[in-house]
């Protein structure tokens, strides 16, 4: 979503919709959060923003009225939340134009700084593009904001004419200043300023009349002389000559230099330290276009292009090179005459030579650059190649494609140059992706813009050398298209190179060096793919090579109707191998091995994803064998988002029952087809087929984690029977997790000794094996164990030994519920900020991972620290959002219940005893309902807080404690309400009253 504040209030989502704020009141609120994006903005401050320094009475709840319907307005784009300190729209400063102005304009005062007068040029037009008016709209125009912007607004104005200034202009610039004092006559830069573009448009009497003009100013206006930097520019105007400039060697451009900025420095201090720099990368990439603009940013040397894509012959380039510095070659013909005639013309000049387009003559090129250099001491040269020149001194700087910021600056830079009215679209950065980032290739969609919507580009880019094939008719041929671009590259392969181009094309994301060994059937691979480097037709990064996309769908087509191997034997043996891997790491993942596979297999993720459509489509026993090979990956890395169409498409090529021994692979992609969305109607039958097919696997599991997917995808199982047992053998890691589920069941059974122990077995049982995974989710109910004791700095330490486990295997859902359960040890440990920061953190990673449970879980421990701070209206939003974030699945049964709790003792808080009683009653029904004892222990324990009498308080404390199997003193709840209810009580009617309890235990809950 898209925020505007710099002019008329806007909003819009991320495919372009408006979306109407409201009125001049919720205008005015969204802004003063928008002030503030990201950050909390307080109560206070809203007041006196939306009604001055007295609010009137009831402006508090009117604010939350606002607050309320704002969310709505907003969802589910973007989110209000109540925070300790207020409130925040939970967006990004950049979502934002405001903010995003700002930090524009200060990149390019930091450009303009450095000299980089271009790129200060261009990033200051951007930012002040941003500006549709004047700025926030609905607050009082005496807003201290509002002054700020303005006078953020005109000093980027100031910064940017500088910078044009400093790429040469002038005359343009002349009616924009003059209008610009007549508004700010006192302000000197701006009159400095407008010297220098007269002098520049060639009218250096007017440029010396406005210094006059500013000394009669300033002298009626304030009694003052100009200043020192104004008179001293004043003297250098009288002295300067009139003599016209060299012609320049550098072609100017017509369009705006976009992005670059890194690679652009990058080239100074090469070019400072070395006298011969290539830029080298894949055609389409911007390396003309970069040398050109790196060339002209070089002050005090001149600068020549010479073109050498046209030559065909290398012994012509001494030829070309004078030609491009203006030098007539006579009637001489012989390339030895225009060599020795080019030494002697650059003997003893200062001259940087753009040698663009090197790599077809690449020999050529290379000796003609070591005869310049060693012959000429002031020639520079900057080469583009798609190769190196080889040359001894040379420096090497790779232009890689563009990120995507930049690129969809670009994009949107050259869009508007064809529909002035474009103003962006949700898919603009997925066209971007799609090209690779290709500059050319940019700006060969944008230019199709002029008659294709955005989604009609971007549904077509599976085709881009057609899409892409029509250009600008002034460029060279192999610039006019996308295809004339990479065949260009193409040609420049011998037949060797281009059978293993199109060969890699079978991987999707890149190959190792032994994949392309396994797969494409080539002996001795590293001499081409060496040569593929060298040429910039394929990537080596970290041992892996990669082709850019376009480049890939180029040299697909050339494998077309090849033999030995055809393309179908090719995508076999890529599916083969992968199929092997993921065998091969499936065991490593449950072992101290983990971390290194994990990133392996992260690696190979679109490898393994292409290896699973294909066999879904060709082979579905070994599609089958796949997806259970990599459930347990995904479940570590929280990759739940493509796991349910794939495997619903793999269950209707097997059919409606396992192939003979695989069965267990059949049960996992069947878990896996389950959506867990509540609201599913496929569900319930993939759920029933799973639970007919678990009691038929009578043997140690080959995947014992088949059990721990069963238990997640069908319901807690609360009892560990025989079948159970013999399913994960006799292997240690199926036996600790054999410990885990006793463990779990007795905690349920609230026996919470023999819980506590069997978690610990657990836990060594995954430390003798090495799992990380295992010993965090040990980690987590030890540390509460430890927590409900109050010993809080144990639980501390046991839960920060368990994140370092689960940041270590990168596992989203895993951290989140580590760092929730250590916000509720600090909330009780009296720390309810860090506390909150740990809930927020906790309820974006598992939003991320699609947790919706967990997020709920987040939003409760929020309305928890809320309430506890006697805030009960922002509680009240925490709970109630957390409710509408629980799915309706067996696994929210408990999470629904404890935020019905936090609910009723929101409202007992407020002194509303029956809505109290009504919340609960919720909780009640739901919980007895489930098999899990602690849910009644928990309500219980709030229970006792709302008790007319203490006696009954006491006694519903016991059942509590009897419930879990343990008191539970360590929580804030429940010892705030221990202590009132034996301040009550004396010592002895307090221990019968909570004895008794403890042996009624679910009956004192039950009992109305």
């Amino acid at each position: 979503m898209r925020f505007g504040i710099l002019g008329p209030t806007q909003i819009r989502t991320d495919d372009g919709t408006p979306v109407d704020p409201g009125g001049p009141r919720p205008r005015a609120l969204l802004t003063l959060l928008l002030l503030d994006a990201g950050r909390p903005v307080s109560v206070e401050r809203l007041l006196d923003g939306l009604y001055g320094a007295e609010p009137p009475s009831g402006a508090l709840g009117a604010l939350q009225s606002q607050i309320s319907r704002l969310r709505r307005r907003l969802a589910p784009h973007a989110r209000v939340e109540a925070v300790p300190a207020g409130y925040t729209l939970t967006v990004g400063p950049d979502a934002v134009d405001a903010h995003r102005f700002a930090r524009l304009a200060a990149e390019g005062r930091t450009a303009l700084a450095a000299g980089d007068h271009p790129r200060a040029a261009a990033l200051l037009r951007d930012a002040l593009a941003l500006w549709r008016g004047p700025a926030l709209p609905g607050l009082p125009d005496a807003h201290a904001d509002r002054a700020r912007l303005d006078e953020q607004r005109l000093a980027a104005v100031r910064d940017r004419i500088e910078a044009e200034l400093g790429t040469g202009g002038g005359p343009e610039l002349v009616p924009e200043l003059r209008e610009l004092l007549r508004e700010r006559p006192l302000d000197e830069r701006l009159y400095g300023q407008l010297m220098r573009a007269l002098h520049a448009a060639g009218r250096p009497a007017e440029a010396l009349a406005v210094f006059e003009e500013a000394r009669r100013t300033l002298a009626d206006e304030l009694g003052a002389d100009p200043s020192a930097e104004l008179s001293a520019l004043h003297v250098r105007l009288l002295r300067d000559g009139s003599g016209a400039p060299a012609r320049p060697r550098l072609p100017a451009q017509l369009t705006r230099f976009v992005g670059r900025e890194a690679e652009l420095a990058r080239i100074g201090r090469a070019l400072a330290g070395s006298r011969l720099v290539t830029l080298t990368g894949p055609g389409g990439v911007g390396k003309t276009r970069l040398a050109l603009e790196a060339a002209r940013a070089r002050t005090g040397t001149e600068g020549c292009l010479v073109e050498l894509a046209p030559l065909a012959d290398g012994g012509l380039i001494p030829s070309a090179v004078l030609a491009a510095l203006g030098v007539r070659d006579g009637f001489r013909s012989p390339a030895t005459d225009a060599l020795d005639r080019l030494l002697a013309v650059l003997a003893d000049r200062e001259v940087l030579l753009v040698l663009d387009n090197c790599e077809h003559l690449v020999d050529a090129a290379a000796r003609t650059a070591a005869l310049l250099l060693g012959a000429c001491p002031g020639v520079r040269v900057l080469a583009t190649s798609r190769e190196s020149l080889g040359v001894t001194g040379e420096v090497l700087v790779p232009v890689p494609p563009l990120p995507e910021e930049p690129a969809v600056r670009l994009l949107l830079d050259r869009a508007r140059a064809v529909r002035p009215d474009f103003d962006g679209h949700a898919r603009v950065p997925e066209i971007c992706r799609t090209l690779d980032g290709l500059p050319l290739a940019i700006e060969l969609a944008a230019a199709r813009l002029r008659t294709l919507s955005v989604d009609e580009l971007a549904d077509r880019l599976h085709d881009r050398f057609r899409v892409l094939a029509r250009g600008d008719r002034a460029k060279a041929p192999r610039h006019r298209t996308l295809r004339a671009v990479v065949e260009w590259s193409w040609e420049l392969l011998n037949a060797g190179e281009r059978d293993l181009a199109g060969r890699l094309t079978v991987f999707a994301g890149g190959a190792t060096l032994d994949a392309v060994a396994a797969v494409c059937g080539v002996p001795y691979p590293e001499e081409p793919l060496a040569s593929l480097v060298e040429k910039s037709f394929v990537e080596v990064a970290d041992g892996r090579y990669r082709m850019l996309e376009t480049i890939r769908a180029f040299a697909a087509e050339s494998l077309t109707g090849r033999r030995q191997p055809s393309p179908p034997d090719l995508h076999a043996a890529h599916a083969a191998h992968f199929l092997r891997l993921a065998e091969e790491a499936e065991p490593l993942l449950r072992g101290a091995d983990q971390v290194r596979w994990l990133r392996r297999l992260a690696d190979e993720q679109g490898n393994l994803d292409a290896a699973l459509r294909y066999l879904t489509r060709t082979e579905p026993r070994d599609a089958l064998r796949l997806t259970a090979a990599l459930t347990w990956y995904r479940r570590l890395r929280g990759l739940h988002a493509d796991r349910v169409p794939g495997a619903r498409a793999l269950l209707a090529a097997v059919g409606a029952g396992p192939p003979p021994g695989l069965t267990e692979e059949y049960a996992l992609c069947l878990m896996n087809a389950v959506s867990g969305r509540g609201d599913d109607p496929e569900d319930a039958g993939l759920i029933a087929r799973v639970a007919a097919l678990m009691p038929s696997l009578d043997r140690p599991l080959r995947l014992p984690f088949t059990v721990i997917l069963w238990s997640l995808t069908g319901g807690p199982q609360l009892s560990v029977d025989e079948r159970v047992r013999v399913q994960l053998g006799e292997d240690p890691w199926g036996r600790a997790l054999l410990d885990v589920g006793l463990a779990y069941q007795a905690l349920f059974a609230g026996r919470a000794a023999d819980a506590e122990a069997g978690f610990t077995r657990a836990w060594e049982g995954f430390r003798a094996t090495g799992d990380r995974w295992g010993m965090a989710n040990c980690l987590d109910p030890l540390a509460g164990f430890a927590y409900g004791r109050g010993a809080y700095p144990r639980a501390l330490a046991l839960l920060d030994e368990g994140l370092v486990h689960v940041r270590e295997l990168d596992a989203p859902e895993e951290t989140a519920d580590l760092l929730r359960t250590r916000a509720v040890v600090l909330l009780a440990q009296g720390a309810p900020e860090e506390a909150a920061a740990h809930f927020t953190r906790s309820g974006e990673l598992a939003r991320a991972a699609g947790a919706g449970d967990k997020v709920a879980g987040a939003l409760r421990g929020l309305g928890d620290v809320s309430r506890l701070a006697g805030d009960t209206a922002r509680a009240r939003v925490h709970y109630e959002s957390a409710l509408e974030a629980c799915a309706a699945t067996w696994f929210s049964v408990g999470e629904t219940v404890r935020i019905l709790v936090g609910l009723g003792r929101t409202a007992a808080a407020e002194g509303d005893l029956d809505a109290a009683r009504d919340w609960l009653a919720q909780a009640r029904a739901q919980a007895l309902e489930s098999p899990d004892a602690l849910l009644l222990a928990d309500l219980a324990d709030a229970l006792a807080a709302l008790a007319p009498r203490p006696e009954r308080a006491a006694g519903l404390l016991g059942a509590a404690a009897g419930l879990r199997g343990a008191p539970l003193p360590g929580d804030p709840d429940v010892a705030r309400t221990t202590e009132h209810t034996r301040a009550c009580l004396s010592a002895e009617a307090y221990a019968t009253a909570y004895e008794r309890g403890r042996g009624l235990r679910s009956a004192a809950v039950s009992e109305r």
